[in-house]
């Protein structure tokens, strides 16, 4: 089947909540434009937590000290409802295994109902948090009765990463967790570079990203190693998306980098899905660092003129003269920015 015919066997969703449990920044203080779906972290701890005392007959909340931790990375947990059933997966984990479980504990992530795990790209800010989420996640759905997660990994695994500089100094990532040590972890590890299904039709994965625009070429000095050799590999064709889509509002698209562009990304999910509109345009951008930040004005024009989608909201890797530039076009009413703890509940309409 195509994209086309893969998306066409997704569901339409009646609910969808995407809660955002790695970012780059914290932000709970912020207001929220009237009529954006995004829930700030404290209302969410507020609406959560037991009073802590009362004051002229008023609840009063303790948040502060439950609030997330930040880290660069990416991290959301995608719940979608449809006829009475709700189904969970997580894409990507970010880094750090710790900050992960920890942020979960502050949102009260209930780990056993994570289906599956997938992972938009094989790069250390999204994947080095496996396998220890894996072992959480498999052994809370392990107490539950429930079948092991399944982890969603492209089959072209680089050993390792990096920006070669214009110095020629290569920054590089640490190493990419292995196959097996998922599997050891309580994972099912499963290999995938073309567009899917995921969880029964709720969500749909990307195969590799068209690369249409003439502006987004890659990842300006990115290599990959195998072994002790390395490629330049700017294109980063492992990449994928995870769209879903809501009933009367359209697709929604979660794509971690955008090492492919998010525009493309946007017309990727635009031909898997002809005829809906874009709902909410959630990840990282990868708009930061001097030669990226040379395509922000052509990213600006197009994702408002050619992809108009209901909502930005750009995190991770965006960087802030994009966010500004972002902000400056979609702001007020279509700008809601990814920080961490924060959440986008989308309902039918």
């Amino acid at each position: 089947m195509n994209d086309t015919d893969v998306a066409a066997t997704t569901r339409e969703l009646d609910r969808l909540e995407l809660l955002v449990v790695v970012d780059n920044e914290t932000d709970t203080l912020s207001s929220v434009d009237e009529g954006l779906p995004q829930v700030p972290e404290a209302a969410r701890l507020a609406a959560r937590l037991p009073p802590s005392r009362h004051h002229e007959g008023h609840a009063c909340t303790t948040v502060f000290d439950h609030l997330c931790c930040a880290c660069h990375g990416f991290s959301v947990l995608l719940t979608g409802s449809h006829g009475g059933e709700t189904r969970s997966m997580l894409f990507d984990v970010g880094p750090y295994a710790d900050v992960w479980l920890a942020n979960a504990r502050r949102l009260d992530v209930d780990l056993a109902v994570i289906e599956r795990i997938f992972l938009s790209h094989w790069h250390w800010d999204h994947s080095g948090g496996f396998p220890t989420v894996i072992a959480a996640i498999a052994a809370a759905r392990k107490a539950a009765g429930r079948p092991a997660p399944i982890v969603d990994l492209h089959p072209d695994r680089p050993d390792q990463r990096g920006v070669q500089l214009p110095s020629g100094t290569m920054i590089l990532l640490p190493e990419e967790p292995d196959f097996a040590a998922m599997e050891a972890a309580g994972g099912v590890v499963e290999r995938h570079a073309g567009a899917q299904a995921l969880v029964d039709g709720f969500f749909y994965a990307s195969g590799a990203i068209p690369r249409v625009t003439a502006y987004e070429t890659g990842l300006v000095g990115h290599h990959s190693f195998h072994g002790d050799s390395a490629v330049a590999d700017p294109l980063i064709m492992d990449e994928r998306f995870v769209a879903a889509r809501v009933r009367g509002r359209g697709v929604s698209v979660l794509s971690a980098c955008s090492h492919a562009g998010i525009v493309n990304a946007c017309l990727g999910a635009q031909g898997a899905f002809p005829g809906q509109p874009i709902d909410v345009v959630l990840g990282g951008y990868h708009l930061a660092g001097k030669a990226m930040e040379l395509r922000i004005d052509d990213t600006v024009a197009d994702l408002d003129g050619r992809i108009a989608p209901r909502i930005v909201a750009p995190g991770h890797c965006t960087g802030w003269r994009a966010k500004a530039a972002l902000a400056g076009r979609f702001a007020p009413g279509r700008y809601a920015p990814s920080v961490v703890g924060s959440s986008y509940r989308l309902e039918a309409v």
